[in-house]
């Protein structure tokens, strides 16, 4: 080989090696600048989930203090005053955190603005309330309610409070798409750098092979690349583990946060059911007096039964709370099987011998309450019994129906139908709507993760429909939707009659 080729093949090679250098210090570096990104996006993703949560306990403190202040003033009895002064005392830490939480929005700063002058003029309300009664003038303190009601200062601060979670969601949302945003640009960004690398790669390739004496060197060359390239895959193995450890991390964080307001609702719920009894037992007392003599005792013996619209009123409360603490046991779960899912890495299924009517059933049951209000009626077929994991089915047939139930039209009867068949050692189960529909183009979307069709009016971040095609797949079986736009869908789950855990646990 000449001198002047050898210049020209040290040229080359130099090149090359620049190159191939350059497109790994730009991978990196743009990796490590995204990675960081995507870090602070789902940091800003947390702090939003926080300020919902801290509004919501802060509205919630406050009906408290409200429903302890009446119940004083009914009864006199200072458990209602002590739940009372507690709630009050609760309700200005609460609003200066959530200061402290929205202090970036602008936005957020006016409706603070607005919602501390509300929430003044009420706990200033409440302090005449409670003093009217503490002077034994119960006749003003009732007078000062009477007013309240008329001013509607709480509902004043709800509709403050309701922008504000709006305004939060929209932050949420925005903050969601910049964090998926960050994570595609950092797979794109290594996706062409890769490219890259084996473009680089081949044309070296090619001018080592112009040579047989350099045939040696690019052989000692290419194992040295392959013990670096193998180093830079243990690398990127253990960036993507840490990685994923700390997307873990942050479910297990946002479940549990989950759980805390959980439990408080649970109490109060219970605390409620506690109160509406006692407050039935005595408004029973209060409309049955006998002549001449006071009020008699509640639980005494021939207690006082309650009016027909008293009683009805008794009945719908206690339905409400029914439907409540049936709510917080199916959220309880879901947030339970979240947090194993997070600790376990992935859970494994289980396969049990399913009622599939039965379970359906208990679902449908969770769901009446908002049937109901869409004025819809669910239809059961008979239904085929399957060997499955409980819980995904759980989460499978509930995703559906809600889904269902939420997107029926305005003013139409809703009508949904859920049947079933068995076809080659498969069950196929279907369930049909008349609501809105959804247009054909956007059938594989609404399978997306993150990803929505149709009008954006009802609340939701579309994982559901993901979440649950996952859990079929996972399952062994499929999931196919047919709709048209302003006729009704209907969803087609095929599962095995029989599944072998086997099946899919192994692909872990």
């Amino acid at each position: 080989m000449t001198a002047k080729a050898q210049r020209r093949r040290a040229f080359w090679q130099i090149l090359l090696f620049s190159a191939g250098l350059l497109v790994l210090t730009g991978i990196s570096a743009g990796s490590v600048y995204l990675v960081n990104k995507a870090r602070d996006d789902n940091k800003w993703v947390v702090h939003t989930i926080e300020a919902e949560n801290q509004i919501n306990a802060l509205l919630l403190e406050i009906r408290r203090a409200e429903s302890a202040a009446r119940g004083y003033l009914l009864t006199q009895e200072a458990v209602f005053r002590i739940d009372h002064e507690r709630a009050i005392a609760a309700i200005m830490p609460a609003l200066d955190r959530l200061t402290r939480l929205t202090g970036d929005n602008p936005v957020q700063r006016e409706s603070i603005a607005k919602l501390s002058e509300a929430i003044k003029t009420r706990l200033g309300q409440f302090g005449q309330e409670m003093g009217f009664i503490a002077q034994g003038q119960p006749e003003k303190a009732a007078a000062v309610v009477r007013e309240v009601a008329s001013t509607d200062a709480t509902a004043e601060i709800a509709k403050i409070a309701s922008g504000m979670l709006q305004e939060e969601e929209r932050l949420f949302r925005q903050r969601s798409e910049n964090a998926d945003r960050s994570q595609t640009f950092a797979a794109s960004m290594t996706g062409i750098g890769s490219g890259l690398v084996v473009v680089l790669a081949l044309i070296s390739t090619w001018l080592v092979r112009r040579s047989a004496r350099a045939r040696d060197e690019a052989e000692a060359r290419l194992r040295d690349a392959n013990f670096n390239l193998e180093s830079i895959v243990d690398e990127r193995t253990a960036d993507l583990r840490e990685a994923n450890d700390e997307i873990q991390r942050f479910a297990y964080i946002v479940s549990h946060d989950l759980r805390s307001p959980l439990v408080n609702i649970m109490g109060f719920t219970s605390e409620l059911e506690e109160l509406s009894g006692d407050v039935f037992r005595r408004i029973g007392g209060l409309t049955q007096v006998p002549a001449g003599g006071p009020p008699l005792a509640p639980g005494a013996p021939g207690e006082i039964m309650l009016e027909a619209a008293d009683k009805q009123l008794s009945d719908d409360v206690s339905e409400a709370l029914r439907f409540i603490k049936t709510s917080i046991a199916k959220m309880d779960r879901l947030i339970s099987a979240i947090l194993n899912l997070t600790r376990e890495g992935r859970r494994e299924f289980q396969p049990v011998k399913v009622d599939t009517r039965e379970l359906i059933e208990a679902i449908v049951s969770t769901l009446a309450h908002q049937a109901a209000e869409a004025h819809a009626e669910i239809h059961l077929d008979p239904l085929p019994d399957i060997v499955s994991d409980r819980l995904a089915l759980e989460q499978i047939f509930s995703n559906l129906i809600d889904n269902a139930i939420k997107y029926l039209k305005r003013g139409v009867p809703g009508e949904i139908r859920i049947r079933g068949r068995t076809k080659l050692g498969y069950a196929i189960f279907e369930i049909s709507d008349n609501g809105r529909g959804i247009d054909p183009k956007d059938h594989q979307r609404i399978f997306d993760l993150f990803r929505r069709a149709g009008t954006q009016d009802k609340p939701g971040q579309g994982i559901g429909l993901a979440h649950v095609r996952a859990l079929v797949r996972r399952l062994g079986g499929t999931m196919s939707v047919s709709s048209e736009l302003d006729a009704g869908s209907t969803f087609t789950i095929t599962l095995p009659i029989a599944w072998n855990v086997n099946n899919r646990n192994a692909d872990r």
